[in-house]
């Protein structure tokens, strides 16, 4: 990763907040739980309600209904071909797994988030595994191009580092995974702060009665304004002969069917609130050489 080195690991920890079953979960394994007293922790948060299906579907079968009441054998019959519960206990399973799945989180955020910076400044980014206690290798992204990552910063914790953050750096996208299941993971858009930057100054020539454009490329986050000078003065633009055209990162100035007057020093100021970027182009407008044959 271009401009980044890893940050010595931590050690690793087991996850926090774990479920009774993270562990199962984790494995691939759901506990069959079917009343509060067989699960280790009792049914989870807020399923009390298919609980309670459970238990009036089991009423319904038990053959002690109002209606008749089954003999001796019947009731053997009906106990060994029925499972009255076997789809309410496969949803408890399959939410109970959803409540204890693994996740990560990166800087305490368990869902994407951009991360505000200033170009210069060292960025140290953190992806913990939540809700497992067995070891989990992850995965650390620049854009589309995998990090390398040293032996011992792999496994439940994995730690990288941009340092220092620039401005290639705006706008890019690290994210980590869980190697196992590649869905599960944690995206950081880096928002680099930096005054603008302009390039050199520039000479123009140009033959009289001939369009002009100069072109200011100036990059800068947030984005900056752009004034054009002629000769330190505020250059008035004037109708018809002035023609002003910017972008984030592009400002021109056309000049229509340049004169002998308009020969100086053009100057584009980029202001931010980082900071000021200027461009000078020195405009030497000629003769018209085909008006000079004739």
């Amino acid at each position: 990763m271009q401009g980044a080195a890893e940050a010595e690991p931590r050690q690793a920890g087991t996850g926090q907040g774990q479920h009774p079953a993270g562990q199962a979960a984790a494995g691939g394994l759901c506990p069959y739980w079917r009343t509060p007293e067989e699960s280790p922790g009792g049914f989870p948060a807020g399923h009390t309600h298919l609980l309670r299906r459970i238990q009036a579907m089991r009423a319904r079968t038990s053959g002690t209904g109002s209606r008749h009441r089954l003999g001796s054998s019947e009731m053997a019959q009906k106990s060994s071909l029925a499972v009255p519960y076997a789809v309410p206990v496969l949803l408890v399973c399959f939410l109970a797994c959803v409540a204890t799945g693994v996740e990560l989180s990166v800087n305490n955020h368990a869902a994407d988030f951009t991360l505000s910076t200033s170009s210069g400044t060292p960025i140290s980014l953190s992806c913990l595994v939540q809700n497992s206690s067995k070891a989990e290798e992850l995965l650390w992204y620049r854009g589309d191009g995998q990090v390398d990552l040293k032996d011992g910063n792999k496994v439940n914790i994995s730690n990288i580092c941009i340092s220092p953050a620039t401005e290639t750096d705006n706008g890019v996208t690290f994210t980590c995974k869980l190697r196992r299941d590649q869905s599960v993971k944690v995206s950081v858009i880096l928002d680099v702060q930096f005054p603008p930057n302009v390039t050199e100054d520039e000479t123009v020539k140009a033959e009289e009665d001939k369009d002009v454009t100069l072109t200011c490329n100036a990059k800068s986050n947030p984005q900056g304004q752009a004034t054009w000078y002629k000769n330190d003065t505020i250059l008035t633009l004037q109708q018809n002969r002035y023609q002003v055209y910017q972008t984030s990162e592009v400002f021109q100035l056309s000049i229509t069917k340049v004169v002998k007057s308009d020969n100086g020093t053009y100057t584009c100021e980029v202001k931010s609130s980082l900071g000021t970027g200027r461009k000078n182009f020195h405009l030497i407008v000629e003769g018209n050489k085909a008006a000079a044959k004739q």
